[in-house]
Order: structure tokens, then C-alpha cells, then sequence
């Protein structure tokens, strides 16, 4: 297999990973972005049929290419996936397709140097000096509860990356299992053929629906809170982010009132376990349902990552996607990196500036390893001086319909995440 040298690797080729090529390719820097997709975008392609994007596009726009259509108007992930596609080809960034990563590891130290990282792909090793990891917010391995295989066999269970549309599912009840973005979509539109329960804790919602006129004031009001006042720099952002990251964002297109007009029975409470094959939720007990959608988010799933940088719940620890036990090593997109406003599209361009521009004043040569430790979370340090960003995965989980009696999982002890999406 072959080896190659390059300046930077960036894995995901993403919103968050293609806003990095593109102020790497500003600065004349040598880099390549690998994405195990056939095609860029695919991971919005796999998600369900009638997802659009959460912020007009207006906002929706990555650097140097603005994105097409109406200002106001919300595109679907069809469209965004295409404008993901085209940004790529428009700007020449290097991706290389189809090249899952393996493994990436510190490269042989030398006299106590850091020699940088191995990038292990199927087509070989890249030996790179930085490595930025932008394969999304949230971890591809889906979180659900071990009690999940204790329902009846005959009761259908899917993840939220698995469903697609009504049509899918078999005749018959429907639970939906988590209240944020994903679980009130899903379940507001699967009321429209199905008796539909939503089980979940109300994650609160944005003042005002997308169909009001006032939203054209109010989106860039909140824009600018997630931005610049729920940020990592103040407690009321550190609070904040705990929620964001392992509680779910408050509703934003489906809101209460749409729920209860379709007649969607939203239990506010967990479900607790398993009786007698039906699931419990608490405050009402077991019910009888023929499929369960578990809107519950992912699990942080960066095994391939073999370097001590994360924390007891799957967390990378960085500021700012900075990690400074790592000198070279970066993230992009992940929830909260500077700000509430990280899990959006629109702070992409923010971030990956703050990250490139870390990366480009490292200085060149081998960093030492040895003296006094890096502080590994340097809140106080950090200044920023743009806003911050996000990314949506570059690849999705994908699976199928199955019944509960075929599922088969491993399920980290890691603490869960929930989608953004």
C-alpha cells in the first residue's frame, strides 16, 4: 500500500469539512479531504424524505459560494446536498471519495517529537502534520436503550436515520421516542395515517412559527443569542451547552400547537423499560403499539480515533476545536464548539476561519512533547474573534426496517447525544 505526505487531512467532506478546504485553499495550504460517500452530500441524500433544512436559506450559505434560491425559503436536504456538491466542484477543493478512514494515530515520535499523525485508509497511509476531524456533530452510532431488544418480536423498530416516510411503516400504532427536532418532525407527520404517540420532555420551542411574519425578525434576534450570548466564553453558555449537547435543542418548524392539531398524544416523561413485550412510559404505563421510532440521537463513536484526547462521555476535549493535547489534531462541527449556534449550517464559515487560522500559525518543524502539560481546556484563554460554527455529518447511519427480534448492536457505555437535525 502506498504512503503519502501532505500538510493537512481533513476527514468528512461535509459543510464543516468543506468550509476548512475552503480557507486552507485562501491560504495556499496543501490538504485533501477523504469522505467514504460515492458522491458529496449523501448523508443529507439518506435522510428522510421531507426534512428541510432549519434556517432559511439566507443563512444556509458556506464561504465563497452563496447559496441559490429564494432568502427566506427553506431548503429541502435534497437541494442542500446538491449545493454541497456543486460548492465542491465550483471551488476545486480536493476530495477524494469513497475513502473511509480506518485509524488515525500520532506517527512515530522521535527524540520526544510529535511527527504528526497516520491517516490508515484502504488505499493506504497519509503521514500529515494536522488532521481535522469534521465527520459531524453528533457520533453515527445510534443511541438506544439496551431495554430496546426486550420488546415483542413483532413490534418494528427503527432509528430515525432509518426512516424515511409513512408509507414505510406497517399498518398500526406509532411511539415515537424523543421530543427535539427529529422526533416532533417525524411524529407530526406520521399522524397524518397512523394513531401517533410522542413520549419525550418538552425541550421548549422558538417563540414564534416559521408561517409567521414576524420570523423575519426573530430569526436573526436568535441568530445572534446563539451566536454571541450562549457561548462557551460565560457560564449562562457553559449551562447551556450541557443541555445542547445531552437534552436536545428547543422545537423549531414543528411546534406544540401542530402536534396537537394532528392529534399526536405527547406523553412528557421517558420511556422506562419493558413490560410484557410493550414499552412503558412514565406517567402512563405500557401501551400497545405496532412500531417504535427512536428519535433519541447518536452516541459519540470516535473508536477510530486512537489517541487519549476524549472524555468520560465520548467527547473530544478541545476549545474551539482546538485540542490542545493534540497539538495539530482539530474538529469541526461538533455541538456547542464555540456556541449554540455550532449545531447550524450558517457558522460553518466562522468556525473553520477560527480553525484554520489556529492551524496556519503553528509553527512549522516538530512540536515537543515533554515539559509542562497543555492546558486541555483553556475557557479562560480563548478570545474569539468571529462567531461560531456547525456541520451536519458528512455520512449518516443507515440501516433498515427491521423487527425488534433482528436487531443486533453493540451499545458504548458512553454517555448518548442527541440530534440535531
Amino acid at each position: 500500500m502506498r504512503t503519502e505526505h501532505i500538510d493537512t487531512v481533513i476527514i468528512g467532506a461535509g459543510q464543516a469539512g468543506l468550509a476548512t478546504g475552503y480557507h486552507l485553499q485562501r491560504r495556499g495550504r496543501a490538504f485533501v479531504i477523504l469522505d467514504s460517500e460515492e458522491r458529496v452530500g449523501d448523508g443529507w441524500r439518506r435522510q428522510w424524505d421531507s426534512l428541510r433544512i432549519f434556517t432559511p436559506a439566507a443563512v444556509d450559505s458556506l464561504p465563497g459560494m452563496r447559496f441559490p434560491g429564494p432568502r427566506w425559503s427553506f431548503p429541502t436536504k435534497d437541494e442542500f446536498a446538491d449545493y454541497l456538491e456543486s460548492y465542491a466542484a465550483e471551488l476545486a477543493l480536493p476530495v477524494r471519495l469513497g475513502t473511509p478512514v480506518a485509524r488515525v494515530a500520532s506517527a512515530p515520535a522521535v527524540d520526544g517529537t510529535n511527527r504528526g499523525y497516520v491517516v490508515t485508509t484502504e488505499h493506504g497511509d497519509l503521514h500529515s502534520r494536522n488532521v481535522v476531524i469534521a465527520t459531524g456533530t453528533f457520533g453515527r452510532t445510534p443511541a438506544v436503550p439496551d431495554f430496546a431488544d426486550q420488546l415483542d418480536p413483532s413490534t418494528v423498530q427503527l432509528h430515525s436515520s432509518e426512516y424515511r416516510r409513512p408509507g414505510d411503516l406497517p399498518p398500526g400504532p406509532v411511539l415515537v421516542v424523543g421530543a427535539s427536532h427529529s422526533g416532533c418532525d417525524i411524529a407530526y407527520e406520521v399522524a397524518t395515517t397512523r394513531p401517533t404517540t410522542l413520549a419525550g420532555r418538552d425541550t421548549g420551542q422558538i417563540p414564534v412559527p416559521f408561517t409567521s411574519p414576524l420570523l423575519k425578525v426573530v430569526m436573526p434576534l436568535m441568530l445572534f443569542a446563539f451566536g454571541h450570548v450562549l457561548t462557551r466564553r460565560n457560564p449562562l453558555g457553559r449551562k447551556q451547552m450541557e443541555h445542547f449537547r445531552f437534552g436536545g435543542g428547543p422545537r423549531l418548524r414543528v411546534q406544540e400547537k401542530d402536534l396537537a392539531q394532528r392529534h399526536v398524544d405527547w406523553v412528557r416523561g421517558r420511556v422506562t423499560g419493558v413490560v410484557d413485550g410493550r414499552p412503558v412510559l412514565a406517567h402512563r404505563g405500557p401501551v400497545d403499539v405496532r412500531t417504535v421510532i427512536w428519535c433519541t440521537g447518536f452516541r459519540q463513536a470516535y473508536n477510530w480515533v486512537d489517541l487519549d484526547i476524549f472524555d468520560e462521555h465520548g467527547w473530544p476535549r478541545e476549545m474551539a476545536g482546538v485540542v490542545a493535547d493534540a497539538p495539530g489534531l482539530y474538529f469541526m462541527g461538533l455541538g456547542f464548539q464555540t456556541s449554540a449556534r455550532s449545531m447550524l449550517i450558517n457558522g460553518a464559515r466562522h468556525d473553520a476561519e477560527t480553525v484554520v487560522r489556529h492551524l496556519a500559525g503553528r509553527r512549522p518543524g516538530p512540536d515537543r512533547r515533554g515539559g509542562a502539560r497543555v492546558q486541555s481546556n483553556p475557557e479562560e484563554r480563548w478570545t474569539p474573534t468571529h462567531s461560531p460554527s456547525g456541520g451536519q455529518p458528512s455520512h449518516a447511519a443507515t440501516g433498515r426496517l427491521r423487527a425488534s427480534s433482528t436487531r443486533g448492536s453493540t451499545r458504548p457505555t458512553s454517555r448518548r447525544t442527541t440530534s440535531a437535525t
